[in-house]
């Protein structure tokens, strides 16, 4: 965090987008942070944006639009803290509580401010077919994305890189799986196949970094081919702004792996049992009703 005497050597951000993406701990300069209140035009009410946050409740499961309930008050230029509770507008059921310190620059609506908490915990929501897919490295791959919402770089990439190391044979599995049911080619299956009894970590997704099916593909890109370029080197060789930009691509090149598979055997199954509700009937009607007897 600055000291109070300077400001936050960071570009200016808005007040909305400080509150839905910025992480606890860190003061930053922000606009929009208050409007002026008439008549004067000298008293500041701190502003309460209509925020876009992940909803987890049953009836969303989605990023919905978050109101806020109560916490604004005035600012001006000395700190003031203040808690902001927020509520899902689709649901009316989540709320958000965000603990913010915050003070103007001067008579203006653009200031400073720092999240001191948020509940729930700041951090990009994680899809439950993720950790479905990591299975028993679930509790790293958290502790990982609790490092990355902190910007602790080295952390961060030192667990998201452990969790694709101990993945990787279920990893290749999965693809395995998705390629022969969405009957890829023969080419691909031999070189997953032969990635799957690979030992080295490195080599075995080098092997394997374009041999995936077509659906898998994430804008033409392989997933693998992301996740072998973001693990490529050391913690010892980067800086941990190199390591948070890496843990980032992990994080995201997984969730959207992840994603794809799913997505791909349900339509695969979906599309089994609607061939077969297809051909029972006929099946029953060209049988006729007198079907098994002897005439």
């Amino acid at each position: 965090m600055t000291n109070e005497a300077g400001s936050a050597q960071v570009p200016q951000i808005e007040w909305k987008e400080f509150l839905e993406r910025y992480a606890p701990g860190k003061v930053h300069s922000v606009t929009g942070l208050a409007k002026a209140i008439p008549p004067s035009g000298t008293v500041f009410l701190l502003e309460t944006p209509i925020l876009q946050l992940y909803c987890d409740s049953e009836d969303c499961k989605d990023h919905c639009f978050f109101k806020c309930t109560s916490g604004t008050g005035n600012v001006g230029a000395a700190w003031q803290y203040i808690l902001l509770h927020y509520k899902c507008r689709n649901c009316d059921i989540t709320t958000k509580t965000f603990a913010v310190r915050a003070r103007l620059s001067g008579n203006s609506i653009s200031g400073e401010a720092v999240k001191l908490g948020e509940w729930p915990p700041f951090g990009p929501h994680v899809p439950s077919r993720v950790i479905t897919l990591l299975r028993d490295d679930r509790e790293l791959f958290f502790k990982g994305r609790r490092a990355e919402s902190q910007g602790l770089g080295i952390g961060a990439y030192a667990y998201y890189r452990r969790v694709v190391e101990n993945q990787k044979d279920r990893l290749i599995e999965e693809i395995i799986k998705v390629a022969n049911r969405t009957k890829a080619g023969p080419e691909i299956l031999a070189t997953l196949e032969v990635a799957r009894k690979e030992t080295q970590f490195t080599k075995a997704l080098n092997l394997i970094k374009e041999a995936i099916p077509p659906v898998l593909r994430i804008d033409g890109q392989s997933p693998l081919q992301l996740l072998h370029e973001a693990t490529s080197k050391g913690i010892h060789e980067l800086s941990d702004e190199e390591c948070l930009a890496r843990a980032e691509v992990i994080r995201l090149a997984l969730t959207k792996l992840a994603d794809r598979i799913s997505q791909a055997l349900k339509d695969e199954r979906e599309l089994r049992e609607a061939v077969g509700r297809l051909t029972r009937p006929s099946e029953s009607k060209a049988k006729g009703p007198d079907a098994g007897q002897e005439s």
